[in-house]
Parts: C-alpha cells; structure tokens; sequence
C-alpha cells in the first residue's frame, strides 16, 4: 500500500498538471487527489456504466416500473442520509438503486454517493435497522471517500483522471463490473463500521443494525459472503467494535416499526 502522506507536494504537483479541476485534499490519513467535482464526475460515469450493465441482464430495478419499492425505500435511505453527520450531504447527489439479485446479498457505492443494494441483501435481513445499518455503511465509504481513496491506490490517479475526461471507456467498464467486489483496507472497513453506528445514532434506528447482519450471515455460514463481510478485519473483531461503540453511544435495542421493512421485502 503506497502512503501519499508523504510527499503531498509532489502529489499536488501531479494532480494540477494531470488536470485543471484536480486537487489535494486530505481526508482521514490518506490523500484524495480528486476535487469533490472530479469525484462526482466519476461516480457519475461509474453509475452510468454500472446502471447499463445491470440494465442488460434486466436486473437494474428503474424506478418507473417498480415505483412502489422506491416508495418505500427511499424514506429509510434518507432518514440516514439526513442524521447530521454527513461531510458531503449536500455535495454529492445520493441516490439508491436496487438490483434484482436474490442470490446476492451485498450493496456497495461509487465515488459521489451513488448507492446499490442487491434485492438478495434486502431479503436477507430481519429487520429495519439491519438495512438501515448496512445502507450507513455504504454511504460512509461514499462520504468519507473511501471509495475514491481505494480506486487511486489501485488503478492509479493518472487513469482515474483519464475516467473523467471520458477516456479508456473499456477501463470504466472494468471499474464498474468490479465495484462490487472492490477490497477495502482494514482502516476503511473499520470506519465505515464505526460511522454507520454514529449515523444510525442521530435517528429512530437501533444503531448496531450492522452487526446483526453480520451476526446473521456468520451464524448462516455462507460460502460466498458479501465482500465487506469477507473482507479483513474478521467478521467477530468488527460485531465486537460495532457493539462496543453502539453501546458508548447508548443507541441499541431501539423499537423500530418494520411494516414498511416487510411490505418492501414483499414487493421484491
């Protein structure tokens, strides 16, 4: 793993001549090269792809045709995006998309805050605030840029930028189909843990939901588990830290309506 901490003059010096609109900005312990614009126009290009992708094995869930679903989500995805914490609430266009997988259960983001969550993971799960939990954890690697932060250290931030100018199209399509499998660092799987407990606290959601799932899906023994769930630090070290930050906080155990939680699973 490269640490662009190191020389941030240099990395400056890359990104303005790669780039007009490219910045250095920092971020947790790493680098973002991109501006907030540069990573909207990617995870706009991402999502584009992405949405064609699934579009073409006809398991893209457009919400023209599948309005009640929608309907029903989108309430939990805002009640979760609006708790107050988000450094890009207002940055980033924050949409949810569903994929009509039964056999998968995984969501991920782009760069940007464009969400998916396969309708495998929705059926999967037992409750509200497990959804809730799973759907803070995606939008932490979106918001504290994750996302952004693992593909730079992957592909590089020359190709990156080429994405963004509309080059290397065969590359975007690489990108896209990947993003769900994407593998991040220990650092961002433990962040994105910890700040869906914390976005889940400032709402009417028990705020450990991602360890019940987790818990689920370990107790389940699954053979293909979802990449943030296979992924290290082991699935028992991040319930433990969940639970212990959710119960800092005092934000556990919460009674949660799940009516809509059901119908949802329902019209899936």
């Amino acid at each position: 793993m490269i640490h662009l901490l190191r020389k941030p003059w240099l990395l400056l010096s890359l990104a303005t001549s790669l780039l007009g609109t490219a910045a250095c900005s920092g971020d947790g312990d790493n680098v973002v090269l991109f501006s907030i614009e540069d990573d909207k126009a990617l995870g706009d290009k991402v999502a584009t792809e992405t949405d064609s992708t699934y579009r073409a094995k006809g398991q893209l869930l457009e919400r023209a045709n599948n309005a009640r679903a929608y309907q029903l989500l989108d309430p939990m995805v805002n009640r979760v995006l609006n708790n107050g914490q988000l450094v890009h609430r207002n940055d980033f266009p924050w949409d949810v998309k569903i994929i009509k997988d039964d056999a998968t259960q995984n969501a991920f983001a782009t760069p940007g805050g464009h969400i998916y969550v396969f309708s495998g993971l929705i059926k999967f799960l037992d409750n509200e605030s497990q959804l809730a939990g799973v759907l803070g954890h995606e939008i932490a690697h979106a918001d504290r840029r994750h996302t952004s932060k693992q593909l730079q250290q992957q592909y590089g931030i020359s190709l990156l930028l080429s994405l963004v100018l509309g080059e290397n199209p065969n590359q975007l399509a690489q990108i896209a189909t990947g993003l769900g499998q994407l593998k991040f660092s220990r650092d961002f799987e433990r962040e994105a843990d910890e700040y869906s407990v914390v976005y889940l606290n400032n709402t009417s959601y028990s705020c450990d939901g991602t360890a019940g799932f987790f818990s689920k899906a370990q107790s389940a023994g699954q053979q293909n588990p979802p990449e943030f769930l296979s992924t290290h630090p082991d699935p028992g070290a991040r319930i433990e830290a969940i639970t212990a930050k959710a119960a800092s906080l005092g934000c556990t155990g919460r009674s949660v309506d799940n009516s809509s939680f059901l119908a949802l699973q329902k019209a899936l």
